[in-house]
Order: structure tokens, then sequence, then C-alpha cells
């Protein structure tokens, strides 16, 4: 017999079991189905970094809310995820003051708690960091990073007792339809009807969508990132995002900084998903020590502990998609992140029930991540966006 729900869920990442807990909060019997175990996708590989600067209001109020939700955690969703807050620093070049400056002041406006710096501040804040490029600098008091996988056991166990049903190692072989809406999924072990099936399978949205005949333009790709131990007397640093250089810094317990790549060429290598390497090459630990050395020199002396590699799910204009496709038939697409969903994933949760309740008055609409922009080249721009200049 099929066992029956009223949504099927695709992906036990955080994006899915986010989506899931607000569902289940309104009394909807979900089923989660993963192919593989809880995390085991990008979720758990994720830098896990907080923070709201974005230059459009959708993207930075949601970002907002997810800040909230952090640092909230155990009342609002229940567990724990340590969130710290260390704060949080755009740097960038001098030709983005303007760009920057105007950008600082539109999240502002939003409640976002955000301030110029500059260079004097942030070396007082960070002694022993470069910055005689810098020509722009923000500063987050409030952001910061948390625990990737404690935040999705947050919230797959939050989702869990409030009725969900979470299956792992259930890989979806196809989804049913009847009459042109979802009847349900199948699986090598049995079926599952609903009227509603979610994908939310990140790096596998696009074969997943396959099964629906939805051609979505989302690729899986390969994105590395390297960890140093800081030298002793340097206990730990802001997250640092640099454009000038190209790269993030991000502290993490134990005296160890992980570093990583802004550079939207460093994602260029596409993957498969179930069949990547899943170490950091020594070219890539090379390069990120030369600039994290080059930003911050008293690190010289650090030591390259290793690397490892993760996947992200790109759209073409590195933003979701969020949509139900085609318009009307209960299969939804929630995938296309591009390295933004932990920080989105707590507003992209409740968007994406609201959307699947035809929530009249949502708090974060999803036209601007619909199916069709792609075609209609209305791609997701920031307002103000900066140069790799390094």
């Amino acid at each position: 017999m099929p066992q029956n729900s009223d949504v099927i869920i695709v992906g036990a990442g955080l994006i899915g079991c986010a989506t899931a807990f607000h569902l289940s909060q309104r009394g909807v019997k979900v089923t989660v189905l993963e192919k593989n175990t809880v995390g085991a996708g990008g979720t758990g590989r994720s830098s896990a970094i907080v923070r709201q600067h974005y230059s459009n209001e959708l993207t930075a109020r949601m970002a907002l809310h997810g800040l909230r939700v952090f640092q909230e955690f155990d009342e609002r969703v229940g567990g724990e995820c340590d969130f710290r807050k260390t704060g949080w620093v755009t740097i960038a070049s001098a030709d983005d003051l303007d760009g920057m400056a105007a950008n600082v002041q539109l999240l502002q406006s939003y409640g976002i708690d955000t301030e110029l710096l500059t260079a004097a501040d942030l070396q007082a804040m960070v002694p022993g960091m470069d910055t005689k490029d810098l020509g722009a600098v923000v500063h987050e008091p409030e952001s910061g990073y948390a625990d990737p996988h404690l935040t999705l056991f947050g919230y797959a166990d939050a989702a869990k007792r409030l009725g969900t049903t979470i299956v792992q190692d259930c890989r979806v072989t196809g989804i049913r339809f009847a009459g042109g809406r979802v009847a349900g999924v199948d699986t090598p072990a049995e079926a599952y009807d609903a009227p509603v099936v979610v994908n939310c399978a990140g790096p596998w949205g696009a074969q997943v969508a396959e099964m629906a005949g939805v051609s979505a333009p989302i690729i899986c790709s390969r994105v590395q990132v390297a960890v140093f131990r800081r030298p002793g007397g340097f206990s730990t640093h802001p997250v640092v995002m640099d454009f000038i250089n190209g790269i993030y810094l991000r502290p993490e317990t134990g005296n160890i900084s992980l570093v990583g790549s802004i550079d939207p060429a460093e994602a260029k290598d596409v993957v498969d998903p179930d069949d990547f390497p899943e170490h950091a090459t020594t070219e890539f630990l090379i390069e990120m020590g030369e600039q994290f050395v080059k930003r911050y020199p008293p690190m010289e002396t650090s030591e390259c502990l290793d690397g490892y590699a993760s996947i992200y799910s790109i759209t073409p204009d590195w933003h979701p998609i969020i949509d139900e496709v085609p318009a009307g038939s209960g299969n939804f697409l929630c995938s296309g992140f591009s390295g933004h969903g932990f920080k989105l994933a707590p507003a992209v949760g409740l968007m994406t029930a609201d959307l699947i309740l035809k929530e009249s008055d949502p708090e974060f609409p999803t036209h601007m991540f619909r199916f069709n922009r792609f075609a209609e080249g209305d791609l997701v721009r920031g307002k103000y966006e900066y140069s790799i200049t390094g």
C-alpha cells in the first residue's frame, strides 16, 4: 500500500527540513525522503556564515529574519545551533565605496545593524590585518556563523516532533502525475502518495526536476575550503569577505580559520553530486594560503591542516528557484541556492510553506525567485555589486 501524506519533500538538507518544520507547524502531514542520510549533501559541509549584506530588499529581509532565528534558535525552533557572534566585515576597493555606502544606507532602512568603517577602524578591530589597500569597509556587529549540523538536526528534530516523517536511504526514482497534477513519488522500496511534491534536493535539484518533466537551469558545482591553524596569540577574527583578494575568512573553534574563494570562477567545476573529489587540491590550498597571508600577514606562520570540497547548486543568476512548476500542478521547486542557502534557510522554510498553502499575504513573496524569470530575461541582480580586483 502506498504511504499517504499531504506533502512529500525530496531532500533532507536544511532547506527541506526547514520547510517541513514550517508546514508541520500548521498541521500539514509531511514526509521527507532522503536518498542518503540527513545532511549528506551541501548542508553538512556548509561554512554556515550568517550575514545580511545583500543589496535587494527581499534577500536582505530574509537574511535578517534568519539572523533572528539563529540568535533565538531554542525558542523559535528548539535545540542548539551554536551561533557564534563574531561580527562580519566586507572589504572592497575605493572604486566600490559609493556603492557600498549606498548599500549600507539601504540595509539600515530595513533595520539591519550595519555601518561603514575606516581602514583604521578595521586595523584596531583585527590587529595585524593589512588595510593599506582598503577603500571601503562594512561591518555587521551582530553577524557570525553557526554549526551546520546542529542547525540541521534542530530543524529535523523539531519537524519530527510536530509529526513529520523523515525516511533516509530512500531514493526517489520518479514523480507521478494524474490529470496534470502530482499524485506521488516512486522509490525502489515503495510508493508514496501526496498531492504536493517539493524538490529540495539541492545539487540533485535538476535531476529531480527532470522526473517531473521540468528542465531546471541548475548545475552542480564543486567548491573548496582550506583549513588553517592560526599561530599562538591570534585567538579569533570576524568573518571577513575580501573582495580585493577574492576570499572569505571564517573563524572556527580550536584557533582555526576556514578560507574559501568568493570568485565565481571557483565554482566553474561542474560535477556529478554523487561522484566528485572531496578533498581540496594542493593548488587551491597554496592559493588560499597566499591570499590569507596577503590580507593577514601574521598568518605566514599558520599551519595548513588540509582542505575539503563541497557542492553548490547554482542557477544562472546565483539565486534560487522557489516556484510551482508547472503552475497548478502541485510540483514545487525549491533549489539552486548557489551558496546562499544556509543563512536564508529560516526564511525560505517559511516562504515555501506560505507558497504551498497559498498564504494571501506572505511575509516573503516568491515572485522574484519564479522559474520563468530566466526565459523572461528578468534575472535577480543586486543593486550594488562589488568587483574582485586582486
